[in-house]
């Protein structure tokens, strides 16, 4: 009968990451058949009855979405606050997958947002090794600078001594009469509040922010507030996406 590791069981059935299972496993959260287990390499079977805080869990269905968030949702599974969340808003035929989202985005940003259940996914796309691109367009008070803009592709200060790894950056748009600028940042990383403060780090405040990439997976045909399926190939092409290095030599940037 074939065997698997329990922190990847755990993670395939959606309660979490692998690396939070094993978090888990450690603080003896997690029973296989009654039995407190707190090895990491114990391994189940799909005759294993596993329970995780008392409830047991099953092996789901994966399932991949992207959401066009809107502004004012909270990215998360839940909220203390009762507050509407990017989850409470799905159509309730969706909830049967306990998905959640990947990654966070901003309680005023805007634009792609991916939805799961399967915990590797999540971790692979955004865990700390990821390589995975996410680009954002932001309007910032003032008028930019080339200067500016290539400051920011250098990599600037934040968070009181972090330095932001290199990224492409580019002037969407320029609008004298308001006197602000529509700029475009493609990362790598996604340290919170990121694009925010590096903006202020070059001395202009961010006012309005959108995702409109996250990998291969853009907004373009997604109105605000809609979801669709992801097709197996744009699930293979993150997935490949995310280990892949890229080159952050070449200047032109494909506009979406």
């Amino acid at each position: 009968m074939e065997q698997e590791r329990l922190q990847k069981y755990m993670a395939r059935s959606g309660v979490a990451s692998r690396r939070h299972s094993e978090e888990l496993i450690k603080e003896g959260k997690v029973k296989v058949n009654g039995v407190v287990i707190t090895e990491m390499g114990y391994k189940v079977s799909k005759n294993d009855v596993v329970e995780v805080n008392g409830m047991e869990i099953t092996i789901e269905e994966k399932k991949y979405y992207v959401m066009n968030k809107p502004r004012y949702l909270i990215c998360s599974a839940n909220d203390e606050k009762d507050r509407e969340t990017v989850i409470s808003v799905l159509p309730k035929e969706l909830a049967q997958y306990r998905l959640f989202p990947v990654g966070r985005l901003d309680y005023d940003t805007k634009g792609v947002l991916l939805l799961t259940n399967d915990g590797d996914f999540m971790n692979t796309l955004v865990g700390p090794k990821s390589l995975t691109e996410k680009e954002y367009l932001v309007r910032v008070e003032g008028i930019v600078t080339k200067e500016e803009i290539k400051k920011l592709s250098e990599g600037v200060i934040i968070d009181g001594g972090y330095k932001t790894r290199k990224c492409r950056t580019y002037i969407e748009s320029i609008d004298n009469k308001n006197k602000s600028s529509l700029i475009g940042i493609v990362l790598q990383e996604g340290k919170k509040h990121q694009v925010k403060n590096m903006v202020e780090a070059i001395g202009h405040k961010a006012k309005r922010l959108t995702r409109i990439r996250f990998g291969c997976i853009s907004i373009e045909g997604i109105k605000e507030g809609e979801i669709r399926e992801l097709s197996i190939h744009e699930i293979k092409t993150l997935l490949v996406d995310a280990v892949t290095e890229k080159d952050y030599s070449y200047k032109k940037v494909r506009r979406i």
